[in-house]
């Protein structure tokens, strides 16, 4: 329905948030403000209606930092920004199945596509992910063995109190903070465009890290070593179709970091050279659990130097 003020034409009303088991909490009567136009999505700018709630005892106040079609393009929570269906990172997500970002970053384009995105939802309030399609076996299975499927409600914990830190908070228990000193590491630097957009989510990265050391996959030591081995490829594989799976299967990394693919066709194996070692641990982390390709599984190792 077009709105009476122009200038609201491209601003978002809705009655409900779009949100994860997590962030709603455990109680299930939950009392929620709704503030209409009451801040600027985190992703498009535009504004849009936000919503507070206590999720439960003991946790902190939330609110919604994104609007509605954003979250419904990325197939997230408008809250904490984890995929809905495996309560991952947009990163880990995109990532195993080579799913690649098109939405904009710059604050020109940003907005226009959110306008686009919402018209092509109109019809229904379908996410337009639609991952179920394109999944590959391997990438399924990654999921599968990654997913968070019970509620974490411990992230729904208040904030540390800032001037516990610095000792000068004399509210005790009264505080409605965590009196704990903070700890300083990569997990300590995140924002909301790098969690929406995959682009060095540190939380996915250790996600993925982790996951492909549990497969063997561990970086080796020498930091020239940048070359990974793929075994069982299909008998119909040429050095070209190799070629053309790497690059699809990795939409994260520029086609020019791929050094050189080397197919041996007699032990139907191939050694996938990159050109700098960040590109190679990219390719082992999408590569955990193998590499789809004509239909069959190829196995993925450490190259040797």
């Amino acid at each position: 329905m077009p709105k009476a003020d122009i200038n609201k034409a491209g601003w978002e009303q809705s009655e409900f948030p779009i949100l994860c088991e997590t962030c709603l909490g455990p109680n299930p009567f939950i009392r929620m403000s709704k503030q209409e136009f009451g801040r600027s999505c985190g992703t498009c700018a535009r504004p849009f209606t936000v919503f507070r709630w206590n999720p439960g005892s003991g946790a902190r106040y939330k609110t919604t930092v994104i609007c509605q079609t954003c979250a419904k393009v990325k197939n997230v929570c408008q809250t904490c920004l984890l995929d809905l269906e495996y309560g991952l990172p947009t990163q880990v997500r995109d990532t195993a199945l080579a799913i690649q970002n098109e939405a904009p970053t710059s604050d020109i384009n940003r907005e226009y596509y959110a306008q686009n995105m919402e018209n092509k939802m109109e019809d229904g309030n379908q996410s337009l992910m639609q991952v179920g399609t394109r999944a590959t076996s391997a990438g399924k299975e990654m999921l599968k063995q990654l997913a968070r499927t019970n509620p974490y409600y411990k992230r729904n914990r208040p904030h540390i109190c800032s001037f516990f830190v610095k000792g000068e908070c004399n509210r005790g228990d009264e505080c409605p903070f965590r009196h704990e000193k903070p700890v300083e590491n990569a997990l300590s630097h995140q924002n909301i465009q790098d969690r929406y957009h995959g682009n060095n989510d540190p939380v996915a990265r250790k996600i993925l890290a982790n996951h492909s050391e549990a497969q063997g996959l561990k970086p080796p030591e020498d930091e020239n070593i940048t070359s990974l081995f793929l075994s069982s490829l299909p008998a119909s594989a040429t050095e070209l179709s190799i070629r053309t799976h790497v690059i699809n299967s990795l939409p994260q990394i520029s086609s020019s970091q791929l050094r050189s693919v080397v197919h041996v066709a007699k032990s139907r194996c191939a050694f996938i050279n990159f050109k700098d070692r960040d590109s190679a641990e990219r390719a082992a982390e999408a590569w955990a659990n193998g590499l789809d390709m004509d239909g069959r599984t190829s196995s993925c190792e450490v190259g040797k130097k």
